[in-house]
Order: C-alpha cells, then structure tokens, then sequence
C-alpha cells in the first residue's frame, strides 16, 4: 500500500469495516483481501489526486468526477471493464458501512455509473464429457489410490455440485459419507447437499485404497506425500483429461459444477431448489443457467428444424 494520512477516524473506519466484514457478514479471508486491496488503492488515489491528508468529511465531500477520475486511471492501466465494477462494488460497500455507522454519506457516488460488463454464460461439460473425464480418471498410468482419489473428487464436483474448495475441505469426521452432507460454503454459511450413491462409492473406495490415515478433523483427500491434496494437483489433473479425450480449455474443475446445475435444469429441476443445492445467496446468480440452457435449446433448434434452415 502506498503511503497516505488517513486521519485516525479514516482509517480506523477502514479497518473497522474489514472487521464488520470477517466478523459480522463472515466473508472469507481470500474475500476481505480482495475488498481490504481495492478499497485502498482508492483511498491511496484520492490522497495522491486531492494531495491532502483524507478524513471522513472529505470521503463524504467527494464529487463524481474524483470517482470518475480514479475509475479513468485504472482503465488507463489496462483494468477491464468487470475489474472496475469489482473494484466499484467494493467501494459502494465500504461507503454503506460509512454511512451506517460513521454518519457519513456521499451522494456523488450514487452518480457514478458501474460499467457494463459483457454477460458471461458458464461453460458446462456435456454429459458425455463428464462421464468420460470420471472413467478417464482411471485409465492413466498412476497409482490405484491416486485414480480412485480423483475420481472421488471429480464425481463430488459433478455429482454434488461442489466446489473444488468445498469438495477438498471435507475431512475424515466426515466419513463414510451418508445421504446427505453437510457443506460450508461462501461466507461460511452451510447447506445440505444430497450425495449419489456413485459419489459414496467413490469416496469408500478411495478411502480403502488410501496409504495415509489422517485424523478426524483432518482433510481426507491427501497429497502424494500425505499432506492435504490442494486444488492445483486437480486443476493440472483436468489439464491432463483435456488434453487426452480432446476437450475445451472451458472443461475445468469448476465447469462440472455448472454441468451439475444444467442437467439438472433439463432434467426438471427447478431453480430455487438449484440455487439451494449451490448455496448461491440469490436467485439471480442461478438464473444465469437458465440462459445457458435456453442457448443450447436453441441451437438445437435451429440445426434440427428445417424451417430454421437458411435457404
């Protein structure tokens, strides 16, 4: 951080809203850095912009045009358009706590406009593609537990719709596993996620084939020198299956967790029950897939009726 005088009042809002943040709305630590980074490189702007000490009547007396201008030096450094609305959003936040506890509010801001970001539909994997890259799991020239583990953890992204982090958290106390499992998500707010008899299959008998026997509390997926196994060693696992059943770069990890939430969708399910089973905190964020699933409907439409033919 460059160096700036914040006013004690300033900067002890500063960290007093990091601290509302871990502890009352319990973001998770990787989230309070990014929001912490974002809202400092604003304020060291603004010091470097206004070039006098900031205090919290200057926050509040801040016009359009100081915000505009700070959004304008980040584009000139390359930002795209969904990092600006990032760092934006990041800033309105910091200024709602401003405003809630501290008094201070800053009609400007409600001028500036967020910038449009180009809409990204998820990339899912087709069913095909992700039975394939399970059963591929086993066909590689490794050891017997290191196949059984990843597929493990392959099926759990898919068959449960689990993060790659969600998926890796889960520890030996959580074994074997039952009907349901317990999950800890974002903002550790927990849910309850139905597992596939597969999925239980897989997990005992990677359990069975394991060399290790980590303690209760202890991650149960580990690493091939017994440490926790971390999403890097799956990330270049899925870069190997790419590379050998000849899918896209947007077959990830990540990836069969939006085939979870596709098929399901074509399968029937709805999207309030969906977005339960992902433990996204809106509606909105689920609704995503109902785009992605009118897009593929449509395509095949188009290839398939001969009236959607161009003559």
């Amino acid at each position: 951080m460059a160096e700036r005088d914040l006013t004690p009042s300033a900067d002890d809002a500063l960290k007093d809203w990091l601290g509302y943040l871990a502890g009352e709305k319990r973001y998770s630590p990787k989230t309070l850095e990014s929001y912490g980074r974002d809202v400092s490189a604003f304020l060291d702007f603004q010091f470097a912009h206004r070039g006098e000490r900031l205090t919290l009547r200057h926050l509040g007396d801040l016009k359009a045009t100081d915000f505009r201008a700070w959004l304008a030096d980040r584009r000139r450094d390359g930002v795209s358009a969904r990092s600006l609305a990032r760092f934006l959003s990041s800033v309105r936040s910091f200024y709602r706590y401003l405003e809630q506890r501290c008094g201070v509010s800053c009609s400007a801001l409600g001028l500036v406009e967020t910038p449009k970001v180009p809409r990204s539909l998820p990339k899912p994997v087709s069913t095909d593609a992700a039975r394939q890259m399970i059963v591929e799991t086993g066909a590689r020239d490794m050891p017997d537990w290191i196949a059984a583990r990843d597929a493990a953890v392959l099926l759990l992204l898919y068959g449960c719709g689990l993060r790659i982090s969600e998926a890796l958290a889960i520890t030996v106390a959580d074994l074997p596993l039952g009907d349901v499992l317990r999950v800890t998500g974002k903002g550790r707010k927990t849910r309850l996620v139905p597992v596939l008899p597969a999925v239980r299959e897989a997990m005992a008998a990677y359990v069975v084939l394991s060399p290790f026997s980590p303690d209760p509390g202890e991650p149960a997926f580990r690493a091939v020198r017994g440490g926790a196994l971390g999403a890097r060693a799956i990330q270049e696992m899925v870069v190997n299956l790419r590379s050998r059943l000849g899918l896209p770069a947007s077959a990830t990890p990540h990836a069969l967790r939006h085939s979870f939430a596709t098929h399901l969708l074509a399968g029937g399910g709805d999207l309030r029950t969906i977005q339960e089973l992902l433990g996204h905190a809106s509606l909105s964020t689920t609704q995503v897939y109902a785009a992605v699933e009118g897009a593929h409907l449509t395509a095949v439409h188009a290839a398939a009726h001969p009236r959607a033919r161009r003559r």
